[in-house]
């Protein structure tokens, strides 16, 4: 340990008390490599080494390495040891990503065995990859003629990165931020899109890649971040062993450099791809401030301060004014502080516009924040959101990243750009300060005029839907492919022949997977944690947790009888409860009251099948709400306000909040295709599919869509609003029950208060009564896209039946064994794979950003013939533990509880599930292979998100072809 004392240089040691975490730094002596500890006491450990990586162009370079890297390493020469190693570890988080200005790799797990494998693969990786040519031609781009082996049939492009990209800025919001960027940064790497745009991805040379490797992967120019209960010690020591030891000097770190001002704001125009016939209402009108560095906590504070006040919610000043404009459907999903680039931006603006509104836009904003400066803001909304602040500051987080992972990440930004990641971490003493310099009335108003009026460095963008766009990028990506083909040498042409060969070739050779460290089955725990309950009593369940002074409450009503109008609005209702006025206050006194006492308010409904009977189903309208806990009695009183005194006769307030879902619906359409389309896939195999297909599905957007349309009408908004009415009579005289999570401090009182909310005198009623669902056809669902979402889906079992534990294996044998190279690897797809649905009933395959269609479902049905032939055990023994590490995955310790609760009331008890997990574990080769015969011999159902150009093979193939 003292020769690791001697290679890295310890500098400091901060306690930041309000997440229980001391952070020690040290520098690397030889190469200057950073590293921060984040010490916890917490068996959940996380790993991640970040690099500076800044491209000077839109080829993707940075993006492209970053796949690549994960292709093969020096120690690992196999050729895919980043999916190999996800399928021989219990990691509870293994990813990598590539930002506008850097790269990251991190893991997480809470097993130490793994954690030394996956640190020996990730080190490696980063520091010592193979960066093989055939590797950069399957990853990123590569001509290949549409017949492999005839050099007279059309060339094309192909590549995982380069669908991926296609299929990223197919969306307008995308499209949009990407543009607003270019043009506010002009001159720094933040001018170019760091993913790749399809059209300049094929200038990348593999030449430039592994240039920018040698220039951007020193240790020099990366900065460790390690989180839990280690020696950092002891993991530095590894680092040397690893990979330092063989670097010798230093390097001049890759810094951003800052942009040049400008001297009077720019007005951009330009259009994105509209795959519809109806472009009105369409337009997107954004501005965008560049303001200062984001190294410093206070400046960084003081832009999340500034643009909660000012968008936060519907009582927010500049927010409410966009709301309100006839000359727009809804704010734009951009606005806000972006504090990720190492000079920030502000952004606000309208989507649902029109381009001629593009000035009269600006007026509005410009004259709001006028009016501010000079009229002052009400003094109890800042401090609103300063609360605000100060919660999501306590809240320990976990449920979609690991809590460690999300520290690091809030800190990565400093510890890049030269700041002080510490200070980004303990920002409750600059939270402090911040609450002094607010108590000046003039704060808000000096700074809107300082960062914003009198900041001439602003964009003012409007991006127009263009009907035609994509059929001539299309055309012009052909022509250009056309062009060069008829300029290759026929040495050029059986170059590329050579290479489509070599990387099939490549694609199918067994590598030699015993050179990578695994774990085994016999690494996994047996027993699942059981998280008790401390209290249970009339109807309200209470949880002890560590959740930092913070308090969690839910009421669980069954959903009660609704007719198929009301059912069809459902989602609507949710969305639209906590948005309006109540307890005698309109929406925007609401909505000022829960920013002040609470940390939102929300509300879903679930309908979850049966654990057997796919006809059969519970279904509840769940409200949730947290806040510190100082304010949980506000809490209480606001829960009961919106379940019981909600006024849904705001009707002009109703019918903004109908346009925002529905942007934000068509909005998940490119990101979530893949599930969209499995959704599709599977509607007709349960009550709960067709629920969820029809609710929040393909049919759910298109009723929304219609919907927006309809309200136009004023009998129709006036219905509308009726109809939600008599939901909220029918939910409020219902019986229900509550959840509680509070930690030692708060929960006494919270159980003594929340128990009077959860005690009422509920009448009887039926619940909900849904139809059962009836078998479809293929369906097509056409939309703007380049790249498709491809599902095939075939009946199968609920959560209780025997067969499903060995169907969960199933689906990740399928996925590791056969679906990974044959959908990503050899036919391009960002990805695809198989998976068991039990709340569906429905065994699934599918694919993500695929250039291909019909190809990938002859994939689909190959992988039986796989399954039958050429798996192995080694492979199932892979798959159970693929498994296992998504059931044993933690989470926060509010999330933990509420799990807990959920597992409890829908059936799934600790014996069940311990039940489910020993078949997991147990499941073997010829079991698999049995449920396979017994659930994918029978007729699939398939669906696709596509785009429009696909109909006529879409049609000669069986599909129903929908617009969406």
């Amino acid at each position: 340990m003292q020769n690791c004392y001697q290679t890295f240089e310890f500098l400091s040691e901060d306690f930041v008390e309000s997440l229980s975490v001391k952070v020690q730094t040290f520098r690397h002596k030889t190469t200057g490599a950073m590293h921060y500890h984040l010490a916890a006491d917490d068996e959940h450990k996380v790993f991640m080494v970040a690099l500076r990586t800044v491209p000077e162009d839109s080829t993707g370079v940075a993006h492209i390495l970053e796949h690549t890297t994960l292709c093969g390493s020096e120690k690992y020469p196999v050729r895919d040891p980043f999916f190999m190693m996800i399928r021989r570890s219990i990691n509870t988080f293994m990813n990598a990503f590539t930002s506008s200005d850097w790269t990251a790799y991190p893991f997480a797990t809470e097993n130490d065995k793994d954690y030394q494998n996956l640190l020996q693969v990730y080190m490696d990786a980063v520091f010592f990859p193979k960066l093989d040519p055939l590797d950069f031609a399957q990853e990123g781009h590569r001509f290949e003629f549409e017949k492999m082996d005839d050099a007279n049939s059309p060339l094309t492009y192909k590549g995982v990165v380069f669908n991926e990209m296609k299929g990223a800025m197919s969306s307008p919001v995308s499209t949009l931020w990407q543009t607003l960027t270019t043009e506010l940064y002009p001159t720094s790497t933040y001018h170019y899109n760091s993913g790749g745009e399809p059209e300049a991805i094929p200038d990348l040379t593999y030449q430039q890649l592994v240039a920018f490797h040698q220039t951007h992967y020193h240790p020099s120019n990366a900065v460790f971040m390690t989180y839990g209960n280690q020696d950092p010690v002891v993991l530095q020591a590894d680092f040397e062993t690893l990979a330092l030891s063989r670097f010798n000097t230093q390097i001049e770190p890759t810094f951003v450099s800052t942009e040049q001002r400008f001297s009077q704001p720019v007005t951009i125009e330009t259009r994105y791809a509209l795959d519809e016939e109806d472009t009105q209402n369409k337009t997107h009108i954004v501005m965008g401030w560049l303001l200062g560095l984001n190294r410093d906590p206070m400046d960084v504070l003081k832009g999340h301060l500034l643009a909660s006040v000012l968008l936060d919610n519907s009582a927010s000043p500049l927010r409410f004014v966009l709301e309100q404009t006839e000359l727009a459907t809804a704010p734009s999903p951009l606005c806000g502080l972006e504090d990720s680039n190492k000079e920030m931006a502000f952004v606000v603006g309208v989507q649902g516009s029109e381009p001629q509104h593009a000035q009269a836009i600006e007026d509005l904003v410009i004259n709001e924040l006028e009016r501010i400066v000079n009229e002052g803001i009400d003094q109890s909304h800042v401090e609103a959101m300063l609360h605000q602040l100060e919660l999501s500051q306590r809240e320990v987080g976990g449920d979609s990243h690991p809590y460690g992972l999300e520290l690091m990440l809030s800190a990565l930004p400093a510890a890049l750009h030269q700041g002080d990641p510490v200070a980004m971490l303990d920002v409750d003493k600059v939270l402090a300060q911040l609450q002094q310099q607010v108590a000046q009335a003039d704060f808000i108003p000096n700074l809107i005029q300082a960062w914003l009026l009198d900041n001439p460095h602003r964009v003012r963008l409007t991006l127009t839907p263009d009907t035609e766009l994509a059929g001539q990028r299309e055309a012009a990506e052909k022509a250009k492919l056309a062009q060069i083909q008829a300029g290759l040498s026929v040495e050029q042409k059986q170059a590329i022949i050579a290479q489509a060969k070599a990387l099939e070739q490549r694609q199918a050779q067994q590598d030699d997977e015993s050179i990578l460290p695994k774990v085994t089955k016999e690494d996994v725990q047996l027993e699942l944690p059981i998280i008790h309950a401390k209290q249970q009593q009339a109807g309200l369940t209470g949880y002890e947790r560590g959740t930092n002074g913070l308090v969690y409450q839910q009421l669980i009503i069954p959903t009660p009888n609704l007719t198929p109008e009301q059912q069809a609005i459902m989602p609507l209702f949710n969305s639209c409860l906590t948005e309006v006025g109540s307890g005698g206050r309109d929406y925007l006194q609401t909505q000022s009251l829960q920013a002040a006492v609470t940390g939102g308010l929300s509300a879903r409904s679930a309908v979850r099948a049966d654990l057997v009977d796919p006809t059969q189903y519970q279904s509840h309208v769940v409200l949730s709400g947290k806040a510190l806990n100082r304010h949980q009695a506000d809490l209480t009183r606001l829960m009961d306000e919106t379940l019981n005194q909600v006024d849904f006769a705001e009707t002009a307030r109703l019918k903004d909040l109908v346009a925002q879902i529905r942007s934000s619906m068509e909005h998940r359409i490119t990101g979530a295709g893949h599930s969209l389309a499995m959704s599709a896939a599977s509607q007709a195999f349960s009550v709960t599919a067709k629920w969820n297909f029809e609710r929040s599905g393909l049919a759910g957007i298109q009723f929304i869509k219609q919907l927006d349309k309809d309200l136009a009408d004023a009998d129709k908004l006036t219905a509308f609003a009726e109809n939600l009415a008599q939901i909220r009579d029918k939910i409020a005289s219902a019986p229900r029950q509550g959840l509680l999570i509070a930690d030692e401090h708060g929960y006494n009182q919270a159980w003594l208060d929340f128990t009077g909310l959860v005690q009422h005198n509920a009448s009887d009623t039926d619940g909900l009564s849904l139809t059962q669902p009836t078998p479809i056809e293929h369906q097509a669902w056409l939309t703007s896209t380049q790249v498709n979402f491809c599902a095939q889906s075939y009946p199968a079992v609920m959560w209780g039946h025997d067969d499903a534990p060995l169907l969960s294996v199933l689906g990740a044998c399928l996925r590791n064994g056969f679906l990974h190279s044959a959908i990503r690897e050899k036919g391009g797809a960002y990805g695809g794979g198989a998976s068991f649905d039990a709340e569906s009933g429905a065994f699934v395959f599918y694919s993500y950003r695929d250039p291909r269609l019909m190809d990938t479902y002859a994939d689909f049905e190959r992988a039986l013939n796989w399954l039958m032939t050429d798996a192995t055990q080694v492979q199932v023994d892979e798959a159970i533990l693929n498994i296992v590490s998504s059931m044993d995955k933690p989470g926060s310790p509010a999330g933990e509880a509420k799990k807990a609760f959920y597992q409890e009331l829908y059936g799934r008890s600790h014996a069940k599930r311990m039940a489910y997990r020993q078949a997991v574990l147990g499941a073997d080769l010829a079991q698999l292979q049995a449920v396979a015969q017994r659930y994918l011999n029978t007729q699939p159902t398939r669906a696709v998100v596509t785009q429009a150009s696909q109909s006529d093979v879409l049609r000669e193939n069986g599909f129903k072809l929908i617009k969406l």
